[in-house]
């Protein structure tokens, strides 16, 4: 691709607030421009009027607005956008579906099975697919059906259409001949699910087409009309667009799949490129911080992508760069919660956008920094306003931040008169103390806006690097964006780094990152064969094929071979895991016992090793795909030359600036004006057109021969906290403390072995106080909210002085917290020198795939003793005087064995790699609580523990409170009840006398029904759970999780909801399915419908309160286990009618192809989820198997049953009851809303990771 020598050359980032130029000009210089991305009034496309705005002035001639501009001057342009349709609506609690209409086509493709004994003639046909799986054709396609309902729905006016069909990742013949049909029939956009990205797991595979088909066509209308905007339509001009995984591609060929993180892509390219040191090799964090967002990202040498990820909801399988949206940006909005500095979720957005912007908008993270000094509007552009000709009004943010100020003095005076003791006991109901006589002045309280909102965004850049096996202080944070320079010096401090690097366009990096990029040309292909010396030939043979697609695409590009390069990728996992990584052989030659592509085992190995923390050496290590990317090298190398030094340049003006020691004289630089080697002594302004950067005090900053500047870090003097409450503070405790018990989880992770633990995250980490009381859980599996507080309190009183530093404590039984055998509790207590006891505890609680008893997996649903779930552990010692105790912990999960028709342990291997994890995770939480000490001291971390969960308490009581006021107006009385069954008549008994004036509650489950012969009782710590999860969900808005929740006051989730009538009853518990034999086991559980409520209808086919886990797909499950998805489907009709209608249950049918033995654990098969305020009950559920010799049977709620081949078991799960009665028609029933005000949209690996976490 040859230089475009003698041109205009123009990269353009359209962003959400902002469009950003940057332009390569004819004699070499570079000009950068940054406008509104929307401005109707003055142009109708913001890249164009930036494209037109420069050759105006450059050339001097005129280009009118109203003409095509003159593309004879044009050399290439280079585009990323960020703007997304309203398909990523950020309101809506869950995604609404992208299509209007599903065309079911009635054929069927199973992958055959050695060993499949199913009763069932010879398949049709028998093809092999592009993996050399081989497939059976149980139904052909039957295309003159297809075609009939194609033309239906063209008829109706639908152009566009997503094809899904079953193991099309390794067979495509079926999806194309419909695509062929389809587009023969006039359809204008196909997107075939095998082209768009042949990967397997169906449920993935159909969100991405559905997004492709529907963005495609939206990319292709913005460019029409971008294109109309030029002579000749941009004819003989090179466009290229910046796709998701950071390469170029060109314009007719940029599609919906690949487009989602265009503009955030170019940014980590810019940033890769400028910040990384071929020579130090010292890893980049990337911050970018804009108006509307603020992304993290990290660079080593290679881009970190990522091949399957949700944004709003959808889940797109397409290579990603892992760029982490973890906050609002400068948009974000500042609350004051119940004695909490809150910043965010919730944004201004673009429009209204801070209050500072003149357009009625809120307080925000901008008008923070307005209002401490650190922002100057007379340096910014005059754009703001209704007219967009005024500049930023510090009066505007000022008003408001005296208003704010107000009212939290109110609040802080309001409470005065109470105490709180400085070791964090709580004595009073409202326990918060004013941080002096006066209150807090303006600048205090912006100042602690921004204090809490860098501690917010430390903690995912500290999730980002340890959840990989990396430490965070020994990285350069490399800092862009509009915002991301008022920060940068405090993030970095408070990560321990000690440089920060900005580059001299970072405000407009994302634009210079386009132009600095490479042309890329990805292709991939599934694969299922084994990394050995058996399969290289084959290997080598694709790897080939690939490389030569790509080099040939990118020739007929116009690069020549010199310019073209190309990288291979093998996506390997151990044989028997989940858990796949995408791998460069880079750095590690090929050699007689690899691939010709290079030596992957020990790329595997190392980097296995280095995310995990172990590797399985005896593990065959399969291929699951293999991946070719192609790169024309094409970005342009800058010319900027900077002044020469060493002249001593003067501030432009001099400032006050609010900091710690509160207002300081600041220099005011700018930044075009600063020499090479210039430094700069913090604290100070540097100011370019498009960026602010503050040098902190203790920060020093020069800048480097090419124009950017470089900023050492040092220590901050003003870490004296007191253990007197200060409400900054108690925002920044509360992020530390959450930090912690997510490190552990991260280490647990890592180096865990198991399924359930390393892949479905079925696990939890947490921090207590030395009288065991929770100060932090993560993530929040609502099951184990409550009961790991009671496990410890439970050691302390069992155990107490016979607790010694080094001691680890293992534990599952029911009367000591435990919820159900499996779920292994390790407690180890933190001591602190010249402290007498434990000052505080960390623990871990995970789920153990099988510790023994009567039925695989330790879930027996007709268990009538604890030995027949598998091995009790009361008070263990796991570790004594730092001694793992090996002998004596799998003489006791194999123990089971002794007790008629149980077994020991049926994994040991796993059992003790996962309990050596859970130490590890927790000796992780003790090095990290015990660094908060050394930074704060004893006294002052515990006063802040108990003023945590003080807040909490403080937040449910005003809950309380409010919902007692509301009671005693409508009914006059504080009392509620409620009642509900188990299947088996079991009675569920709530009484709930309320405290107005305290704002306290008492739950009386009296009456109740006794202990059941049988494992359906809930012991005391479940019942915890259940109650700090409703109090959770009653109270509206984010509360730290812990034992404060439950200072004032499963199947008992719908029992207390219906006392507080807060909604209608879901499908009740969920419902456990599992199946195994001697050589393979599963387990899922499926979902049901949701409750209605006061104001929306329930959701059909969810999980609901107690658990949210994700189930296998259906790929997936075909693929490794003997079983066959017959249905899984909404069934229609089961939610309860209603003004608002119960959600509606599902559909499962599972065909067997071998012997199993299936265990059904489930509840509401006699009794009906109720209907609230004359909302009528969602149906029960149903179990049944279809024997194969056509008999039918009713399995009940709970069994145990061995199945044979052709054998078919049929699950109808509960729906939802109704709200309301159904005469009492709304005219816009609604699903229910996650929030009223608008959010930033996350995403990245670090919220992929959470939400997995938090949906177990």
């Amino acid at each position: 691709m040859a230089e475009t020598k003698g041109k205009f050359d123009f990269a353009i980032d359209r962003g959400g607030t902002f469009t950003d130029v940057f332009a390569r000009l004819p004699d070499g210089r570079e000009r950068v421009l940054k406008l509104l991305s929307r401005d109707p009034q003055n142009y109708k496309d913001a890249p164009t009027e930036g494209i037109r705005r420069v050759l105006e002035e450059e050339t001097g001639r005129v280009f009118p607005r109203e003409q095509p501009v003159d593309t004879s001057l044009i050399g290439w342009i280079r585009m990323g956008t960020t703007a997304r349709p309203k398909l990523f609506d950020l309101e809506v609690a869950m995604p609404e579906v992208l299509y209007e209409e599903i065309i079911e086509v009635d054929e069927r493709v199973v992958l055959s099975q050695d060993g499949c004994q199913l009763p069932r003639k010879d398949a049709k046909r028998i093809v092999t697919g592009s993996t050399g799986d081989s497939l059976e054709l149980w139904k052909e396609l039957d295309l003159e059906c297809v075609e009939k309902d194609l033309r239906g729905v063209l008829s109706r006016g639908i152009t566009c259409v997503a094809v899904l069909l079953l193991h099309s990742y390794t067979w495509s013949d079926h999806e194309k001949a419909v695509g062929a049909l389809a587009r023969s029939l006039g359809f204008t956009q196909v997107s075939l699910s095998s082209e768009v990205m042949p990967m397997v797991r169906a449920v993935p595979r159909g969100y991405t087409v559905c997004a492709d088909a529907y963005l495609t066509p939206k990319i292709r209308q913005y460019l029409k009309g971008f294109t109309s905007g030029f002579k000749g339509g941009l004819k003989g001009v090179d466009v290229l667009f910046m796709q998701s995984d950071g390469g170029l591609t060109p314009m007719e060929q940029f599609c919906g799949s690949r487009a989602v993180l265009s503009g955030p892509a170019g940014g980590v390219v810019g940033y890769a490129i400028t910040s990384y040191n071929q020579m130090e090799k010292k890893p980049v964090i990337g911050f970018d911080m804009g108006g509307t967002s603020t992304d993290v990202s990290r660079y080593a040498g290679q881009y970190e992508h990522v091949f399957e990820a949700t944004t709003a909801g959808v889940t797109l399988q397409a290579p990603q760069l892992d760029i982490n949206t973890v906050a609002a940006g400068g948009g974000s909005r500042l609350f004051f919660r119940s004695g909490m500095f809150v910043v965010g979720p919730e944004s201004a957005g673009a429009h209204p956008g801070p209050a500072c912007y003149r357009k009625g908008g809120p307080l925000t993270v901008t008008d923070a920094n307005l209002a401490l000094g650190r922002l100057l509007p007379s340096f910014f552009p005059k754009i703001f306003g209704p007219g967009e000709n005024e500049a930023l009004s510090l009066e505007e943010t000022m008003k408001h931040f005296r208003h704010l100020t107000q009212e939290i003095n109110l609040f802080l005076s309001s409470n005065q008169s109470q105490k709180v003791n400085t070791n964090g006991a709580k004595h009073s109901h409202n326990p918060v103390l004013p941080n002096s006589q006066s209150g807090m002045s303006v600048e205090e309280v912006a100042m602690g806006f921004i204090r809490v909102a860098n501690e917010a965004m430390c903690r995912p850049i500290r999730a980002l690097t340890q959840a990989k096996g990396h430490d965070t202080s020994q990285h350069v944070l490399a800092c862009f964006g509009g915002a991301g320079g008022q920060h940068a010096c405090a993030i970095a401090r408070a990560l321990g780094m000690k440089t920060v690097f900005i580059h001299k366009y970072s405000g407009v990096l994302s634009a210079y990152g386009l132009a600095l990029a490479d042309v890329v040309e990805e292709v991939q292909e599934p694969c299922s064969l084994q990394y050995d010396q058996s399969c290289f030939r084959e290997l080598d043979r694709r790897v080939g094929q690939l490389s030569k697609r790509c080099q040939d695409t990118l020739c007929a590009r116009g690069f020549d071979s010199g310019q073209i390069t190309t990288e291979v990728f093998l996506h390997l996992r151990y044989k028997g895991t989940d858990c796949a990584l995408m791998v460069t052989a880079a750095g590690y030659p090929s050699d007689a016992k690899s691939c010709r592509a290079g030596d992957f085992h020990s790329a595997f190995t190392k980097r296995y090793l280095k995310e995990f923390g172990f590797t399985i050496p005896d593990r065959t290590i399969m291929v699951d795909d293999v991946r070719v990317r192609g790169c024309g090298r094409s970005g342009i190398k800058s010319v900027y030359k900077p002044k020469k030094g060493p002249g001593d340049t003067k501030p432009v003006t001099m400032t006050k600036c609010y900091f710690e020691d509160g207002y300081l004289d600041t220099s005011v630089f700018l930044w075009e004006e600063l020499p090479f080697g210039h430094s700069i002594q913090g604290p100070a302004i540097i100011i370019d057109k498009n960026s602010t950067i503050l040098v902190e005090p203790c920060c020093e900053a020069h800048l480097t021969e090419g124009g950017d500047v470089c900023i050492s870090v040092g220590s901050d003097p003003h870490c004296t906290v007191g253990t007197e409450l200060n409400t900054v503070q108690l925002s920044i405790f509360s992020h530390r403390f959450m930090s912690i018990a997510e490190q552990m989880g991260r280490v647990l992770q890592r180096t865990s072995i198991s399924t359930n633990i390393k892949e479905r995250l079925d696990f939890s980490c947490a921090v207590f106080g030395p009288d065991g009381g929770l100060v932090s859980n993560a993530p929040h599996i609502p099951v184990h909210l409550g009961a790991m507080q009671e496990t410890v309190q439970f050691q302390i009183r069992s155990l107490g002085n016979e607790l010694r530093e080094g001691d680890v404590i293992l534990s599952n039984h029911p009367s000591a917290g435990g919820s159900h055998l499996p779920d292994l509790t390790v407690i180890t207590p933190v001591f602190r020198k010249g402290v007498r006891g434990p000052v505080f505890f960390v623990a871990s609680r995970g789920h153990h795939a099988d510790i023994g008893g009567i039925t695989p997996g330790s879930m027996p649903p007709h268990s009538t003793s604890l030995q027949q779930e598998g091995a009790v552990f009361m008070s263990f010692k796991l570790v004594t005087g730092g001694v793992f105790q090996e002998e004596a912990v799998t003489k006791a999960l194999m123990a089971p064995a002794q007790y008629p028709d149980c077994s020991g342990t049926r994994n040991l291997h796993d059992n003790l790699s996962d309990l050596r994890a859970q130490v590890a995770a927790n000796q992780r939480g003790s090095q990290l609580v015990g660094e908060l000490i050394d930074g704060y001291g004893l006294a002052v971390v515990q006063a802040y523990m108990g003023y945590i969960q003080s807040n909490a308490e403080l937040a449910v009581r005003d809950m309380l409170r409010d919902f007692a006021r509301r009671r005693r107006q409508q009914t006059g009385s504080l009392e509620v009840e409620s009642e509900d069954f188990m299947d088996d008549g079991t009675p569920i008994r709530l009484r709930v006398q309320i405290n107005e004036k305290e704002g306290s509650a008492v739950f009386d489950f009296s009456g109740t029904g006794t202990e059941v012969w049988g494992n359906c009782n809930a012991p005391r710590a479940i019942t915890l759970s259940a109650l700090i999860y409703c109090l959770r969900c009653m109270v509206g808005q984010d509360i730290p999780l812990n034992q404060g929740c439950l200072a004032p006051i499963k199947r008992v989730v719908d029992v207390i909801f219906r006392a507080f009538e807060v909604c209608a009853a879901s499908q009740g518990c969920m419902n456990n399915i599992s199946f195994g034999s001697e050589n393979v086991g599963y387990y899922e559980t499926v979902a049901g419908g949701a409750g209605a409520g006061p104001g929306w209808s329930g959701r059909s086919g969810v999980h609901t309160h107690m658990t949210n886990t994700r189930i296998t797909d259906p790929e997936i499950l075909e693929k490794r286990y003997p079983v066959i998805l017959e249905q899984f489907s909404l069934r229609p009709g089961s939610g309860g009618p209603g003004k608002y209608a119960g959600g509606d249950g599902v559909v499962r049918k599972l065909l067997f192809r071998n012997k199993v033995v299936l265990s059904v654990l489930t509840e509401r098969r006699s009794t009906c989820p109720y209907g609230l305020q004359g909302g009528e009950d969602g149906a029960a559920g149903l179990n049944l198997l279809h024997r194969a010799d056509g008999r039918i049977l009713n399995l009940g709620a709970k069994t145990s049953i061995s199945l044979q081949p052709g054998d078919m078991f049929c699950l109808y799960t509960p729906g939802g009851g109704g709200y309301g009665r159904e005469e009492e028609t709304d005219p816009k029933p609604r699903t229910k809303r996650r929030r009223l005000n608008e959010t930033f949209l996350e995403r990245g690996s670090v919220f992929e990771y959470r939400m997995a976490q938090e949906g177990v």
